[in-house]
């Protein structure tokens, strides 16, 4: 089983792939307004660091990270496209950035998801993030949740 995460700029056709995914899957769940991800372009101009997992080359998923100087790290963008879902991959994909952010001096990462993304959910719980109240641009919202997690 061959996994690599690489980082690569988000409008990469790979790339680019797997963020309109991710928006053309949470679409029916959630109204625009509920909708917090980041766009291929805002993911350019806000700086987020932006990997690609591949298994046995294909491209399999994807996550980002926003560093907020030294104060936290917000995950973005976290995706694992259907087919490759039990293998591990969004793990590793969390533990990549946390990795990554510890490498810069982040010692807390945070992130928003949606209600309804209940392995996402599962998988950020398992990991031990717990639920925080909204954080950063975050409002109140019903179907919205966000946690945090220590890393160092």
């Amino acid at each position: 089983m061959s996994i690599a995460i690489t980082r690569e700029r988000p409008d990469t056709p790979e790339a680019s792939a797997l963020v309109l995914e991710l928006e053309a899957h949470l679409e029916p769940f959630y109204p625009q307004a509920s909708r917090h991800g980041y766009s291929i372009e805002k993911l350019i101009t806000q700086d987020v660091a932006f990997f690609v997992t591949r298994y046995e080359g294909a491209p399999a998923g994807c996550g980002g990270i926003q560093l907020f100087g030294t104060e936290y790290g917000e995950l973005k963008r976290m995706y694992v496209r259907p087919a490759f879902r039990g293998l591990g991959l969004a793990k590793q994909m969390v533990d990549h950035l946390a990795d990554y952010a510890r490498a810069q001096g982040v010692g807390l990462l945070r992130l928003e998801t949606g209600l309804h993304q209940v392995e996402a959910i599962g998988l950020y719980e398992a990991m031990g993030f717990y639920r925080i109240p909204p954080f950063g641009p975050y409002r109140e919202d019903p179907l919205s949740l966000c946690y945090e997690k220590r890393i160092g």
